[in-house]
């Protein structure tokens, strides 16, 4: 069975989700790990962010941490995420529930002619369900649609064709495009760059980035010819720079001598309030899921907030709040994509990469720009005991002001 295990790079921590399996809690799933307990072995698979491989329960392998377990309704999902299977137990061969036995025959005939559409109808006739049942459920198992699914298995196979050395014209018919810029169109969005670049491992992407004073203290703006693939929030550019380098450690990087000064240009004035509305084009590496999740933050109106949990029923992920956490805070492109408009059921404002007095500034600012009322947001003492010092926030507000003033 042709999988994307060890092709498809994971770039986030997968979905803690098992949403095949509602009745089954996280704390009874890690119960049954410990307990090594063979019944549930048809329930759901766990994964080790660690060690990056996944088990069945009852596997006799030496127990994870609680806080790096995942969970799994099925092994394709698993593999999907990035994870390889446990060479002991063979979480492969466990008896599967008749839903997952489901899933995982529609998971066969789509890597069997992946060179075909998905087509619902067409799956659907050999399951006995009818098309949006057939979505639902394989949706709910594996987190993707069909569709999906077939995309991620067509880029995988891409991905090893030229990770074998095959050049771009051979891979891309031996992976059933049936064009060039069909390829270019699927592949590049989730490659994050072009074949040819991703052949290289990477190397030859050209990143640059510039630097400048905004409201929160200093901003970095990376970005290809595509789009923004960064925006990193700090008091001083030393830190940023270094962290771009991490994240890209293949990529030829340079500061900017003029390139995107426009982009640049829109995100220091949206920092300072001066223009609300900031639609740019972004160019990351993400999953599927990530992408869903970044996609969601970016339709969150100006000046509201999402709770973690509404973004994960919006996504028809009810169980995934964790997933959606873990996808806002591996956000690259903060600002560009609104990860600081997601705060917690209580109303607490949650975390923030570039510190919470960060976020909360950026919320008070959007509040007060799309009502012209006072802030309705402060930090929840009880949850967040600690708080940036009241010079910080009157400092960001100063520089703010002193940004939004210029021409």
């Amino acid at each position: 069975m042709l999988l994307a295990k060890g092709i498809l790079r994971p770039v986030t921590k997968p979905p803690n989700t098992f949403t095949a399996l509602q009745t089954l809690s996280r704390r009874r799933c890690l119960t049954a790990v410990a307990a090594r307990d063979a019944r549930l072995d048809s329930a759901f698979v766990y994964a080790v962010r660690s060690t990056g491989i996944y088990c069945r329960p009852s596997c006799p392998s030496r127990h994870p941490r609680p806080k790096q377990v995942q969970f799994f309704a099925l092994p394709e999902a698993a593999e999907q995420a990035g994870f390889r299977p446990c060479l002991r137990c063979r979480p492969q061969q466990a008896p599967r529930s008749a839903q997952s036995e489901l899933v995982r025959r529609v998971c066969r005939e789509i890597e069997a002619d992946v060179d075909r559409p998905a087509d619902l109808k067409r799956l659907a006739a050999g399951s006995g369900l009818s098309p949006q049942h057939l979505q639902r459920t394989f949706r709910k198992a594996m987190g993707i649609t069909p569709r999906q699914y077939a995309d991620a298995i067509r880029v995988a196979r891409l991905k090893s064709h030229l990770r074998k050395g095959k050049d771009v014209t051979t891979a891309l018919y031996e992976t059933g495009y049936g064009s060039a810029s069909r390829l270019y169109e699927k592949s590049d969005a989730q490659l994050g760059m072009t074949p040819a670049t991703y052949r290289r491992g990477g190397r030859g992407m050209r990143i640059s980035y510039a630097t400048a004073d905004c409201s929160l203290g200093r901003v970095l703006v990376a970005a290809t010819d595509r789009g923004v693939s960064a925006v990193y929030l700090g008091d001083k550019d030393e830190p940023l720079a270094a962290a771009l380098r991490e994240e890209y450690p293949h990529a030829e990087i340079h500061r900017s001598s003029g390139e995107h000064s426009q982009w640049v240009g829109s995100i220091v004035r949206h920092l300072a309030g001066a223009q609300p509305q900031l639609d740019l084009p972004t160019d990351v590496v993400a999953t599927a899921f990530q992408r869903r999740v970044w996609e969601a933050l970016r339709s969150i109106p100006f000046g509201t907030t999402r709770t973690y949990s509404e973004v994960a029923s919006l996504l028809g992920r009810p169980t995934a709040t964790r997933a959606v956490a873990r996808a806002c805070a591996t956000n690259p492109t903060s600002i560009v994509v609104p990860c600081h408009r997601v705060i917690r059921t209580d109303g607490s404002l949650g975390g923030y990469r570039w510190g919470l007095h960060r976020k909360q500034f950026l919320l008070e600012q959007e509040s007060r720009n799309a009502t012209g009322a006072g802030s309705t947001f402060a930090l929840n003492a009880s949850s967040e005991p600690w708080s940036p010092p009241e010079k910080d926030r009157a400092d960001s507000a100063r520089r703010g002001k002193a940004v939004a003033a210029r021409p």
